[in-house]
């Protein structure tokens, strides 16, 4: 009963805000017509911009929590639209900041040491404030200048207050409206809020930046700050300080003697590094998080959403792009069957026939006047359709694309990003759609199988044990069925075998020509 009370007096004090920005989306007119008539008679009407732009105002009013949903949700075009998908992407997490005698108090707990034994200095003042955290400026006991992140007093229970809401708001709204099924609301509510609670430990973060500083190691062109970890917890994360102009600065970088066309060169060699070379990617890379430093290079910040793509996803996608740069439509739709996104009982000459489509506006345009980002938005809205999964991590990589695309509009608006990656993407194709890359891929699936071996025995003699123990006895069919299911594993394991004799000899002929 207390949660019943409490979730229905937050959600009046989210129903007044929401009708006084005019921020109903107007997709809700299908699902349930009776709300949203009644929402149309309460909403004020002299609210001006597009439905994404109002609820994204409305968001923001709301406070963190809210905030971060949004955010969320602009990276699912699939639930919003790409429209309001869009406007949501604008959605900034400035709010006030909390004093810093409270940050002071929360770095003390959590280091379990006296602020003065930690940091020589330690301003007061942040110099940024967000939905979940702020960063003071300090210098180290060592004379290391570092950016201190703090957690906002109190944000996991404000956060968890939200969250149940949420759910409970998800769960009755499956109930009520059965047409909300199509969208998942309880999956996308759990979505958030598992990775919400992630970015609530700043020691993930931590670990995130750890990370990438350690893949781009010995690239000066992009540097990650290196992690504190004696001054970093759950609540606090401590990093080398980052000098520089944001990325959007651009008289600062002129007047620098910077030259932007470098800067963006070394922007795209990074993007592109990140997504295909290692397959772990900054997916919040907006002007904010991006610095342009000493010599012309790129630092990056703000860790705290990261994507994750694996071998098979990068190939889908390198097939995917080249195929529609290629006019070549029907690989593209091929891929998608090969990699599963697309169920096989649909019509592969539909689905091609989408593909061109969307691909065939692109042929006549210079590839700087190409959107990936774009082009992939368009793709998942047709794929829709043709009941293709939502795939969360190509929907966090959309967005990517796009913010990348935006930053490199704001550094030169004639030259696009994928072509002066053109060079890496061509080399990364070689390397791994090439004939040798093919081979190793059947030598790595060959010992796969081969590792597998000892796990087949071991549950074929667990059944036979099974089957011994019930005192059943096998049909003489099933018996000899079985004997050259057998015999054909052997022979497809001998193959395996032979498979990896080829493939060392390959590379010994290979390493001997060098």
């Amino acid at each position: 009963m207390f949660r019943l009370i409490r979730n229905l007096l937050r959600l009046l004090v989210i129903a007044r805000t929401l009708a006084r920005h005019n921020a109903i989306p107007e997709a809700f007119s299908d699902i349930a017509p009776g709300f949203t008539f009644l929402w149309r008679v309460v909403a004020r009407k002299n609210v001006h911009g597009r439905e994404g732009q109002r609820l994204a105002a409305a968001l923001a009013e709301l406070g963190p929590t809210f905030i971060k949903l949004g955010q969320m949700l602009s990276t699912r075009s699939d639930v919003v639209g790409e429209r309001m998908a869009a406007d949501l992407a604008e959605l900034q997490d400035k709010l006030p900041p909390f004093p810093g005698a409270q940050a002071r108090a929360i770095v003390e707990a959590e280091l379990e040491q006296p602020i003065a034994a930690l940091f020589a200095s330690f301003d007061e003042v942040p110099v940024a404030a967000a939905s979940i955290a702020q960063v003071h400026f300090a210098v180290t006991t060592e004379g290391e200048p570092v950016a201190v992140k703090v957690l906002r007093p109190n944000i996991e229970r404000a956060f968890e207050r939200d969250i149940d809401l949420f759910f409970w708001l998800a769960e009755w709204a499956q109930r009520v409206l059965p047409k909300l099924k199509r969208l998942k609301p309880v999956e996308v509510v759990d979505t958030f809020a598992r990775t919400s609670r992630l970015e609530m430990d700043l020691r993930m973060e931590a670990a995130a930046a750890s990370e990438l500083r350690d893949n781009f190691a010995g690239d000066q062109t992009f540097l990650i700050p290196k992690v504190n970890w004696d001054r970093t917890a759950q609540r606090v994360l401590t990093l080398q300080r980052i000098v520089g102009f944001k990325v959007d600065e651009v008289e600062k970088i002129i007047a620098a003697g910077y030259d932007r066309d470098e800067i963006l060169a070394k922007a795209s060699a990074s993007f592109f590094n990140q997504v295909f070379r290692d397959g772990f990617f900054h997916a919040d890379l907006h002007p904010g998080n991006l610095f342009v430093i000493e010599d012309g290079n790129i630092a990056a910040v703000d860790f705290g959403i990261m994507g994750r793509l694996d071998r098979a996803t990068r190939t889908y996608l390198a097939d995917m792009l080249i195929g529609f740069l290629t006019g070549d439509y029907r690989r593209v739709a091929m891929v998608h069957f090969q990699a599963g996104y697309v169920p096989a009982h649909q019509s592969i000459e539909l689905f091609t026939q989408a593909c061109r489509a969307i691909g065939e506006p692109l042929q006549d345009k210079p590839l700087n006047e190409i959107s990936v980002g774009r082009l992939l938005a368009q793709l998942f809205a047709v794929t829709e359709q043709f009941d293709m999964e939502t795939q969360p991590q190509l929907l966090l990589l959309q967005k990517s694309m796009l913010t990348a695309e935006g930053v490199g509009r704001i550094l030169n608006p004639s030259i696009n990003m994928w072509e002066l990656a053109r060079p890496l993407i061509e080399d990364w194709m070689r390397e791994n759609r090439g004939p040798e890359a093919q081979i190793l891929d059947a030598g790595e699936a060959a010992v796969r199988t081969i590792r597998r071996l000892p796990m087949l025995v071991r549950d074929a003699e667990r059944v036979a044990t099974q089957i011994a123990d019930a005192g059943l006895r096998l049909h003489p069919q099933t018996t000899r069925h079985l004997i050259e299911s057998w015999n054909r594993r052997r022979t497809s394991d001998r193959v395996a075998l032979w498979a990896i004799v080829a493939l060392l000899a390959f590379l010994a002929v290979e390493l001997a020509r060098l």
